[in-house]
């Protein structure tokens, strides 16, 4: 089982080392602390484990350390900055550990541009050695890269010409759409394999300075000096500590404090239950603050992107995620009231950010979802961006035979306009309503009207609302029918028809690029006894089929 909890005392990969306002994550890969047995993570080449350290380091800069404007990503390692994926590990690899590899590696490249874009803090790449593939990736998703000029340090996306797959993690959308290099360079970067170094690297866009080993260290410094006097973050502030999560595992049972999974193997289905909070809302930002992070929003969007990264990496044959939540919506809602008032607030800034990537993640992970609305839930708000979520959304009309419970209801607060962004750049209530643009408008005016079924059905906001005589049928013949379908359908269909409406650089990579990786990375070019992955560092040349397709 791969585990994604870890923190700093823990990291076998990277030294986090904090200098007042500027933070620096260095690279030093321990060879032998690859996840698995057959491959050696030699050059700063890295597997997944490297990268669930990167997503670590990153999050708790945001949250522990408000005070850093900064940080420079480096290598610790002598003349090599990153030498990209591991080779022999995607070489071994089953195809779905490539893919969710590649994913949550973009994820985190993700992470980083957003703290870049939201949170005040500049990622600064100091590429100061040989900078390759996946290691060039890292780089481009940082805001500026200064490269050593030593005659020997390059930049390269190398993946075309030796391995016969693409740049995985966004290095082809990040040159056009980020660094706006012109097509026709691109089409020579990454077509060479030695890569590109010096003043041309300058002039193609492909990094934005070069110096000499003398001044290097200096033309750093002042970068980040610059990105320190523009960022907002507060200088003295004091940041929380994220202790480590608890979760539990008894079988096909899984606890947190904020939710519980139980999964049905034949069913080929996971139940993902979210607890309200218990507690009322802190009145301010201050408060907020004092509770750290047992503050439910935070702990809930903690607790749901491991849950999220455990089943989407070691359950991939649980096709289906039933989202169900239980508990009081007005102590949902008066936590997002909290999230509203506050949002100038460093923190609340911060884990409104988290529960918008952790949402982020639902919308990209290849599993059907469908989102169970029955009485004692509690879709509200931020809550309800989960049935927005969804692929279908089930609301029951009425109660359940027997059942003394109210019927459920759903309801609008301010988090549903706004905070939670899809990779689209819309929210979830835009990209649901793009034949009607008004009809957000007119939901807003809704806020914390609690819909019934019918009321909820009719505004958009779920798919069915059957009543009680119907309702197993209907939910039962739905799982069992996805449970029948080609699991490679399904991600092909929910990818496309998740992401309406206009594209952004985010939305690409995942829809456009996601795609092509899947199925190049089984193609025989790549993967085939004579493929390049196989073969490489063999001294065989790989036999192509040279048929375009």
């Amino acid at each position: 089982m791969i585990d994604f909890r870890t923190e700093p005392s823990a990291y076998r990969h990277w030294q986090l080392s904090i200098d007042g306002r500027v933070a620096t994550l260095a690279m030093a890969v321990d060879e032998g602390g690859g996840l698995r047995d057959g491959y050696e993570l030699k050059l700063n080449s890295y597997d997944l484990g490297v990268d669930i350290e990167l997503y670590d380091a990153v999050q708790r800069l945001r949250f522990e350390h408000p005070e850093v404007a900064a940080v420079v990503v480096t290598s610790a390692k002598e003349r090599i900055f990153c030498a990209g994926a591991n080779i022999r590990m995607l070489a071994t690899s089953s195809h779905d550990h490539k893919v969710n590899f590649c994913k949550f590696t973009n994820e985190t490249r993700n992470g980083i541009e957003d703290a870049s874009a939201h949170s005040g803090q500049t990622y600064i790449a100091a590429v100061n050695g040989p900078c390759a593939g996946g290691g060039y990736e890292l780089a481009l998703a940082c805001d500026q890269i200064v490269m050593i000029d030593d005659g020997a340090t390059t930049v390269s996306l190398p993946e075309v010409p030796l391995l016969a797959v693409l740049p995985g993690t966004g290095g082809l959308t990040r040159l056009s759409d980020k660094r706006m290099v012109r097509r026709d360079r691109a089409d020579v970067f990454c077509t060479l394999e030695e890569g590109i170094r010096g003043q041309r690297a300058v002039d193609w866009r492909l990094i934005d300075e070069t110096a000499p080993r003398s001044k290097y260290d200096g033309a750093v410094a002042d970068r980040a000096a610059h990105a320190v006097s523009q960022s907002d973050r507060p200088a003295s502030g004091q940041g929380i500590s994220l202790s480590p999560l608890e979760r539990t595992i008894d079988g096909d049972s899984i606890q947190y404090s904020t939710l519980s999974i139980e999964i049905d193997r034949p069913a080929r289905a996971a139940t993902i239950v979210i607890q309200a909070p218990t507690e009322a809302a802190p009145a301010d930002g201050d408060a907020i603050q004092a509770l750290g992070d047992a503050f439910w929003p935070l702990r809930l969007a903690r607790e749901l992107d491991d849950a999220i990264l455990h089943l989407r990496t070691n359950e991939n044959e649980i096709g289906t995620w039933l989202i169900q939540t239980t508990g009081d919506g007005e102590l949902v809602a008066a936590h997002d009231d909290a999230l509203a008032a506050n949002r100038d607030h460093w923190l609340v800034r911060e884990i409104t950010l988290y529960l918008k990537r952790t949402l982020k993640r639902i919308d990209v992970t290849s599993r059907s979802i469908f989102a169970l609305i029955e009485p004692g839930s509690c879709f509200t708000g931020t809550l309800l961006e989960l049935a927005l979520a969804a692929d279908r959304s089930y609301m029951l009309d009425g109660q359940f035979e027997g059942d003394n419970r109210a019927e459920a209801t759903v309801s609008l607060t301010a988090m549903n306009f706004g905070a939670y962004e899809m990779v689209n750049g819309l929210t979830r209530l835009q990209s649901r309503s793009l034949d009607d643009p008004n009809a957000v408008d007119a939901l807003a005016t809704r806020q914390g009207e609690a819909m019934d079924a019918l009321t909820a059905e009719a505004a958009g906001l779920v798919t069915f609302a059957p009543d009680d005589i119907d309702w197993e049928d209907e939910v039962r013949i739905a799982i069992e029918e996805r449970a029948a379908f080609s699991p490679d359908a399904m991600t092909g269909l929910e990818a496309n028809l998740r992401f309406g409406g206009p594209e952004t650089m985010e939305s690409k990579i995942f829809s456009r690029l996601s795609a092509w990786q899947n199925w190049i990375f089984q193609r025989p070019n790549a993967v085939g006894e004579t493929g390049a992955l196989p073969l490489y560092g063999s001294g065989q040349r790989s036999e192509f089929d040279k048929r375009r397709v």
